[in-house]
Formats: structure tokens, C-alpha cells, sequence
């Protein structure tokens, strides 16, 4: 999360939940990033990939990700247009209330790629929607993000895809959610695709990060974790980690009349996130927090009624272990 030039300006951001290039080289395939009940090739990284990351994938200034339209609070440097710490602990859209439910329906999930690719699409569509009516809560402008939905190989301004245990992650320099219509399901430790939960939390996940970078918490955020050492940094990614973990759950918490889940469907999902905690990492490689933390968060967003429960700005520490 970073990026600079002469003279020296703020670094760009890296991709959420593309393993960086130094990430890569250092950890190789060993150890996995997630539990065993992930495959060799399904440990999907959240969204950073590595603290790693933070400091290797430096492609652009945030003049690339923070234009107009962002709602966080100006005043922290406005010479490098960079918001205040506001802008992550009391952002304007905690006080727009709970996500107004826009009567989301999705196809059910058949094997293939086509199949995957309308339930996708489906559900962005109604992300959109979603989102859209709460920034105009906010009284702001709102663009959704691009979508690319991936079968084979290609690049993003954040780097190549697919990378070793990634199945979806966010561009802030493009404003784009990358998606693998195979890699998706492959990563998801053998869940049937009747569990349409574990599936369209990882679409939401990655739209939590765009409505962050809209909000202007990742300019802000991004600008707080270049100045930090290791451990802090790594306490910065898990704050914008699990708050777009609350924000997926708070998405589908609102679906929930016409996104109905059985009490199945339901513990599959909470059950594959709690798989992808990071605590036997060493701490300062541990970006995304807990099994616990992990699941905790989708369940906050789920069960509250406003979104000033994701706020992960002001908890304590302990909160995004």
C-alpha cells in the first residue's frame, strides 16, 4: 500500500489480495498462507497478500486512486491531497445507517465458468446498486468499480493474475475487482456451490476495498502504513482487512429476505473464512487477522444494523488481532 517520485510523493497502493512480488520470493509455497483444508492451490489471501506487498507494488502515486468523489475528511496534507485520520475514524458513510436492501436476486451456481460468471455479474450488479444508494446517503458521487473476471492468465496495474493462492483481489489503480471464475471455487476448500455464501463473500469482500478507496479510509490508511514500522503496518492491513470483511457481511446481512441462507449455507461461510486466518504467521507478517477476527467481522456486518459497526478505526488493537 504505497507509492512515490520526485519529488517524493505519497506511493500507490497494492493490489488487495494479490500476493506481491517479494511475497512470492520470500514465501514461495511454504508455509501455506492458510489451514491445511485448503488444496496446494486454494489459500486465498484476503486482500493484501503480504505485509510484503505494502512496500514492493509502488506503480503510482495516490493521485491514481484518490481523486474526486472520496468522501474522507480533507486536512491531514492537503499539498499531497491525502485525507485525515478522520477520514478512516469517523468517515461520513458510518453515519449513513444500515445498507438499504435492494432486493438482490442471483442465479444458483451450475459447475463451469459461464455459470460462475452470471452469478458474478449478478451479484455486482446489486453491489452497485447497494452502494450506490448509501454514498447517496452521504450526499456523494459514487462510481462503481470495473470488473474482470478471469478464466486465464493477464496483467493489472497491481500485477499478474492468477498468482500462487489468490483468487480474487482489488486494483485501487484502476478501481478494478479481478475475480477467477475457476479459481474461486477451487480455493474454497471443496464447498458445494449450493453454499453461494462462500462465493459472494469474496465478490463483496473485494467491493468493500473499492467502497474503502471511494470513502478515502485506503488513501488515508495508505499514507499512515508507509510511515510505520512492521508490526504497525501489519496492524493497518488487518484494520482495512477486516472492515471490508464487515462490510461484505453487512451487504449480505441486508440481502438476507431475498438472499435467504439455510443454517448450513450459513456455517459453510463462516466456517471458510474462520479457515483463512493468519494467526500462525509471525506477527509482523500477519495482515489479515485471526480465523476468529476473520469470521467475527463478516458476522458484525451481518447481524448490525448500521454501519457504523464496521468501523475498525477506533476498536482497540485486541479487536483486530
Amino acid at each position: 500500500m504505497a507509492g512515490r517520485h520526485p519529488p517524493l510523493a505519497p506511493a500507490p497502493a497494492p493490489p488487495y489480495d494479490l500476493p506481491g512480488q517479494e511475497s512470492a520470493q520470500r514465501y514461495g509455497y511454504v508455509p501455506p498462507r492458510r489451514p491445511p483444508r485448503r488444496t496446494a492451490g486454494g489459500l486465498v489471501a484476503a486482500v493484501l497478500g503480504g505485509v510484503a506487498a505494502l512496500v514492493v507494488l509502488i506503480v503510482l502515486g495516490f493521485a491514481a486512486f484518490g481523486g474526486e468523489g472520496r468522501i474522507g475528511s480533507r486536512g491531514g496534507d492537503a499539498a499531497k491531497g491525502v485525507p485525515s485520520k478522520a477520514s478512516a475514524t469517523d468517515n461520513k458513510l458510518y453515519k449513513t445507517g444500515a445498507l438499504i436492501p435492494v432486493k438482490c436476486h442471483l442465479p444458483a451456481i451450475a459447475p463451469g465458468s459461464a455459470s460462475m460468471r452470471r452469478f458474478m455479474d449478478a451479484l455486482s450488479d446489486c453491489l452497485d446498486a447497494s452502494w450506490q444508494g448509501q454514498f447517496g446517503k452521504a450526499q456523494t458521487r459514487f462510481a462503481p468499480p470495473k470488473r474482470v473476471f478471469w478464466e486465464g492468465s493477464g496483467r493489472s496495474p497491481c500485477g499478474s493474475y492468477p498468482s500462487p493462492g489468490a483468487s480474487a483481489f482489488y486494483c485501487p489503480a484502476n478501481n478494478t475487482m479481478y475475480v477467477g471464475l475457476r479459481h474461486v471455487v477451487e480455493t474454497s476448500g471443496g464447498e458445494p456451490l449450493s453454499h453461494f455464501a462462500v462465493f459472494a463473500r469474496v465478490i463483496a469482500h473485494e467491493y468493500g476495498h473499492h467502497v474503502q478507496d471511494r470513502a478515502g479510509i485506503l488513501l488515508y490508511a495508505h499514507a499512515e502504513m508507509e510511515r510505520a514500522d512492521a508490526l504497525a503496518r501489519a496492524e493497518g492491513s488487518r484494520r482495512i482487512e477486516l472492515q471490508a470483511q464487515c462490510f461484505a457481511g453487512a451487504f449480505l446481512g441486508a440481502e438476507r429476505t431475498t438472499l435467504p441462507m439455510t443454517r448450513a449455507q450459513y456455517a459453510a461461510m463462516i466456517a471458510d473464512v474462520r479457515g483463512r486466518g493468519d494467526e500462525r504467521l509471525p506477527p509482523e507478517q500477519r495482515d489479515h487477522g485471526s480465523g476468529r477476527s476473520y469470521s467475527g467481522w463478516v458476522v458484525k456486518g451481518f447481524k448490525g444494523r448500521a454501519l457504523a459497526v464496521c468501523n475498525t478505526w477506533t476498536v482497540p488493537a485486541e479487536a483486530v488481532r
